[in-house]
């Protein structure tokens, strides 16, 4: 499962560069238009700032599995090995519930949104909602391996304490 994970990451880096280069180009072309030509480009302000939410929910779910979000983990080494896996526990449960509620209230918005169209592009709404749900789609599973891990012992002895993908693989 983590290959799968790893793959599917490496897509989405690839796709993460694809947007930003593409808002890069967008906004910076229309700043060359409007101070050159008096012109500009109609859509790029709104679907720079679609592929910069998409570029945050996706990134997220890249660092989700890379284990580089910020923490602070002061409470967990004052703790012992118990408590800090209990603690681990109850952290990745939280994270799950977080995600099913972000999964449904993002369906909800991105049902609610399918019919109204965007200014510039006339494109549906729903396109910024679908980046949390795909978000919280990818998400689930991470979160879910990550917790089932906590409850199988390292083969080193060691703990089963968060390990960046370079340490998994």
């Amino acid at each position: 499962m983590t290959r799968l994970f790893h793959f599917y990451c490496k897509a989405l880096e690839a796709l993460l560069v694809l947007a930003l280069a593409l808002m890069v180009v967008l906004v910076f072309g229309n700043v060359v238009l409007r101070y050159a030509f008096n012109s500009g480009i109609t859509v790029s302000e709104e679907v720079s700032r679609w592929l910069f939410i998409w570029l945050t929910f996706l990134g997220a779910v890249v660092a989700l599995h890379e284990h580089r979000h910020l923490g602070t983990d002061m409470l967990l080494a004052r703790l012992g090995p118990g408590a800090r896996r209990a603690c681990m526990v109850v952290a990745q449960l939280l994270m799950l519930a977080v995600c099913l509620l972000l999964l449904q209230g993002s369906i909800t918005q991105m049902r609610i949104n399918w019919e109204v169209a965007a200014p510039s592009t006339g494109a549906p709404m729903a396109v910024v909602y679908i980046a949390a749900v795909v978000f919280a789609a990818s998400a689930l599973p991470m979160l879910l391996v990550d917790l089932l891990a906590l409850f199988k012992p390292a083969a080193d002895g060691a703990e089963p304490l968060r390990m960046t993908a370079e340490e998994q693989a």
